[in-house]
């Protein structure tokens, strides 16, 4: 699939297959969020892949939406803390690192075929204490991973003259 198709056809999921994701699909999917860019290359991130059913169950906890936990992949994307890139300011790039790497995931599960929802809204204590994560990683995203059972239409977006400026 080209690029900018996959750009185009990357869609929120909210609706999942009873089918389980190929491994090779899915080291693809990790493998692209492994090569992402980052601050100074620090690569500040793990990605924890939860197939374990009765693990995924316990995301009732941390996010409300059935699902979530029902499809047949979940992946937490974290930010390892102590390896950021600081700014001279102090500003992290943790998030900032962190979020394109799983970009870079996303786009990629769109290209094998599969479907994601990036997930922000939900109970970081709770996901610390289900993948039973250190004081020094931190829980940034969510996302369900999958087989489409449904194809929403594309959302509105803001038009070119809001969102683009040249000088």
């Amino acid at each position: 699939m080209d690029f900018y198709e996959v750009i185009k056809k990357r869609r929120s999921i909210r609706k999942y297959k009873d089918r389980p994701v190929e491994e090779e699909k899915l080291r693809r999917v990790l493998e692209a969020a492994r090569i992402a860019p980052s601050a100074k290359n620090a690569q500040p991130w793990k990605f924890i892949v939860v197939k374990d059913k009765k693990i995924r169950e316990k995301f009732k906890a941390a996010y409300a939406g059935e699902w979530f936990w029902t499809a047949p992949v979940l992946i937490c994307a974290c930010g390892l803390k102590e390896e950021a890139w600081r700014r001279w300011d102090g500003k992290s790039y943790l998030d900032v690192d962190v979020t394109i790497a799983m970009d870079h995931l996303i786009l990629a599960a769109t290209a094998e075929g599969l479907g994601t929802c990036w997930i922000g809204a939900f109970d970081v204590s709770e996901v610390k204490k289900i993948l039973d994560l250190s004081q020094g990683e931190e829980p940034i995203a969510l996302t369900p991973l999958g087989y489409p059972a449904i194809s929403p239409e594309p959302r509105w977006r803001k038009p070119w003259d809001e969102v683009i400026q040249f000088k």
